[in-house]
């Protein structure tokens, strides 16, 4: 608060002159609204007044004995001469002025008038704020549209954009409602930030004006004692952040508080702040005890995962969780938030500040959740602003704070680099059907640019760190290399194609030397586009992504295709399990064995199984000894304990016998999560993606299968193929994140390759319509 003094003088000041020109006048006060009434006077500030009076004759005299001296000074006036009652009109018809009255301040003449009126309008903004709170979102909306967000723009307008001065005002309006809390410290000292800075700018210019540009950047980062213009503007992408996070928790809480109309009365809670330095006092026949918070019952909670459910429409902690214990929790409840569409709640995340840091290298647990997050699309963003406000994204990936709130001076980026980079995740993740691992598509996506964080070529520094990050959060060398090898080339193709000839063998030939695999090209090929789109508009065309295309077929020709799938061989004690010759399951640890006589629908029906027991099915492999089948599953809990393994293995062996019927278990548990379960409209994920392999095996016809996954899925794909009279001789089954790439082996009824275009339609069909729960379903095949 460098120039809050100069403020408070200018302020104390114009109060004193205001009041030697009103003078001694019964039945009037003058009061201070606006920014005048929070006692922030910049050298370029309006006077806002209002002239209140209770209707005697002679007010106009009264008016004229105070404008004519502000106009004849040359101060910029916003005036107005009313009864309270018809203040109360204009705060009722225009929520502007309403907002600018809720700081109003008494500076001369009759204190008690000044006070009635503030009692009312105060009343009236808590009686009506549940009517009054779409006003106030869609001024935020509106804010956003025209002013941009204020922590990515390179001339920011401090006071308009969102998170800037106005939003933070949002705050400190449903505070005065008493149906959200007042801003807390970090709040404050972000707005006292933006303030400093807009005085500053005052200073510089010598005139009002609220947009930073970029000319006068560095002498306004002079003026506040800034690290330079880039140092500048870190700070204030920093604080519009803050204030961006804030107002968004600020005004969902009160709608959550509020309910909708005609609903419960409004939770409230007495000695919320209002105002910067202002605490609001119970009004006219209310009492403290009477603001209590009122505990109205919330709708029942739903599992999202392992301690984590969902209420009144937030991610929260259950019961069960213990965050003192749980390193892996802060990331799972992450995910399970981002997954669901949901934000976790304020509450939640103080909460998961208790958790003790993760081990390094991470367990495979807190990977899976990290890739989970990053592919839930547009709502990963929320999710991660919060962990990153909260401190926690500190704590899980410290090299991160070298890039937080860089700023980026091209006019190509939208955003500052770590916003680019989570924007480049979350673009990443509608294009993991192009690759054959989307975890890494949307590691190194997060990771592409960290090297701007240091000096040099942000390539080079980034190959280095992003390797480093890759090991500690437990990847195995070679996929640590590709993630490093990707961020070094992550230019390559676009630098390539817009600036080499493509019909030179030599450009080819270069290029594929780089790359090395067809697998490595697809990532790139993915991470280009996710890097192009999150930069900004201008930064990606149809002309530019056909010039990448064709660049990527050149290359993808003289590197040839990547092998198909090596088949697993089984071990020793899985071995000697199918050779009973009878149906058998073992459970050990986080794998599930099952061996059965090989038969079609062997595969779906134990997974059917492993999923009434609500256990996710992380990985498959499903291999021959003699005429038995060997089918092994790595499994983990949906929710709480994992499954008695007794329990587990004698359903096991009634289905593989027939003395039940798969489908009636499968069905248990998905009856069970469904109910309550409230339609969400979120993020849609890509179509599911259905190929059939050309080439890939001389005995078998592959398919493979990419979509989001979900419960059930894996049963369900392989009772189509069953449908469609194909033997799954093999299969690879494997859930990166949230996304499923599924590889089966299947064979016709002779026990060779699928033949002609109508039996590879009603697979793909089929699956389709496994995935969708839709007749022919809707999906990119190949």
């Amino acid at each position: 608060m460098q120039f809050a003094a100069d403020r408070e003088r200018r302020a104390a000041a114009t109060d004193r002159w205001l009041s030697s020109l009103l003078g001694t006048q019964p039945g009037v006060a003058l009061i201070a609204v606006g920014g005048y009434g929070r006692r922030e006077m910049l050298p370029g500030s309006d006077l806002d007044v209002l002239l209140l009076h209770d209707g005697r004759p002679g007010i106009a005299e009264v008016a004229d004995r105070i404008w004519y001296p502000i106009w004849d000074r040359g101060q910029r006036l916003d005036h107005a001469v009313r009864t309270p009652g018809q203040v109360l009109a204009a705060a009722a018809g225009d929520i502007r002025v309403a907002l600018g009255l809720l700081q109003a301040r008494h500076v001369a003449g009759e204190a008690a008038l000044t006070r009635a009126l503030r009692l009312r309008l105060l009343a009236n903004w808590r009686a009506g704020i549940r009517e009054r709170l779409a006003d106030l979102q869609a001024l935020h909306d509106e804010r956003a549209r025209r002013g941009g967000e204020l922590a990515f723009l390179l001339e920011p307008d401090l006071k308009e954009s969102r998170g800037g001065l106005r939003d933070a005002l949002t705050i400190w309006a449903t505070a005065a409602a008493w149906v959200a809390p007042g801003p807390g410290p970090r709040v404050r000292a972000a707005y006292d930030l933006l303030l400093d800075v807009r005085h500053a700018l005052h200073v510089v210019t010598g005139r009002a004006t609220d947009r930073l540009v970029m000319q006068e950047q560095d002498e306004v980062a002079r003026t506040v004692g800034a690290d330079g213009a880039d140092g500048l503007m870190q700070e204030i992408a920093g604080a519009g952040r803050t204030i961006a996070y804030a107002v968004d928790n600020s005004l969902r809480q009160a709608r959550r508080n509020c309910g909708e109309p005609g609903g419960p009365a409004p939770r409230r809670a007495a000695g919320m702040r209002s105002a910067p330095g202002r605490v609001i006092q119970p009004g006219p026949g209310e009492t403290a005890a009477g603001l209590a918070r009122v505990a109205l019952p919330g709708p029942p909670r739903r599992p999202l995962a392992d301690g984590v459910v969902e209420q009144d429409g937030e991610a929260v902690l259950a019961r069960s969780a213990r965050p003192e214990t749980d390193p892996v929790l802060p990331l799972r409840a992450a995910a399970a938030a981002a997954q669901a569409g949901l934000a976790l709640a304020p509450a939640t995340l103080a909460r998961l500040a208790c958790c003790p840091p993760l081990p390094v290298p991470w367990p495979a647990e807190a990977r899976h959740a990290l890739v989970a997050l990053l592919g839930a699309g547009p709502p990963a963003i929320t999710v991660w602003e919060a962990l990153d406000q909260e401190g926690l994204l500190a704590r899980l990936l410290p090299d991160w704070e070298r890039v937080r709130n860089r700023p980026q001076r091209n006019p190509l980026h939208t955003f500052s680099v770590d916003r680019h980079l989570v924007e480049s995740a979350v673009h990443a993740a509608a294009l993991s059907r192009m690759v054959s691992r989307p975890d890494l598509l949307l590691i190194t996506a997060l990771l592409h640019d960290i090297g701007k964080g240091w000096p040099g070529d942000h390539r080079l520094t980034g190959e280095v760190v992003a390797r480093a990050i890759a090991c500690r959060i437990g990847l195995p060398g070679p996929d640590a290399d590709m993630v490093a090898a990707l961020v070094r080339h992550h230019l390559l193709l676009a630098g390539t194609a817009g600036q080499r000839d493509l019909a030179d063998p030599v450009t080819i030939d270069s290029v594929a030397e780089m790359v090395r695999s067809a697998s490595m090209l697809d990532l790139l090929h993915a991470l280009t586009i996710a890097d192009a789109r999150a930069t900004g508009p201008a930064a990606w065309s149809d002309w530019k992504a056909g010039l990448v295309a064709d660049l990527v077929l050149r290359v993808r020709a003289v590197l040839g295709g990547d092998p198909p799938p090596a088949p697993p061989r089984p071990r020793p004690d899985q071995v000697a399990l199918a050779g009973a010759g009878v149906p058998g399951a073992m459970v050990i640890g986080d794998e599930v064995t099952v061996t059965a006589p090989d038969r079609p629908g062997l595969l779906w029906r134990a997974a059917a199984v492993l999923d009434s027991h609500r256990l996710i099915i992380r990985s498959a492999t499903a291999a021959s000894v003699g005429t038995m089948a060997v089918t092994a599953f790595t499994v983990m809990p949906r929710f709480g304990d994992p499954p008695d393994p007794v329990v587990l293995t004698a359903d096991l062996r009634r289905v593989l016998a027939g003395e039940t019927e798969p489908g009636a278990l499968a069905g248990r548990d998905a009856r069970q999560s469904q109910q309550g379960r409230p339609a969400r409209a979120h993020w849609q994920a890509p179509p599911p993606s259905v190929s059939l392999l050309e080439g890939a095996s001389d005995t078998a016809t592959v398919v493979e299968v990419r979509t989001h996954d979900e419960a059930g899925l894996l049963w369900r794909i392989a009772r189509a193929l069953e449908a469609c009279g194909l033997d799954v001789r093999t299969a690879r089954v494997e859930t990166l994140g949230a996304e499923a790439v599924d590889v089966f082996y299947v064979v016709d009824g002779t026990g060779r390759p699928v033949q002609g275009p109508e039996i590879r339609g009603r697979i793909t069909a089929g699956i389709l319509s496994a995935i969708t729960g839709q007749p022919g379903g809707v999906a990119v095949t190949g």
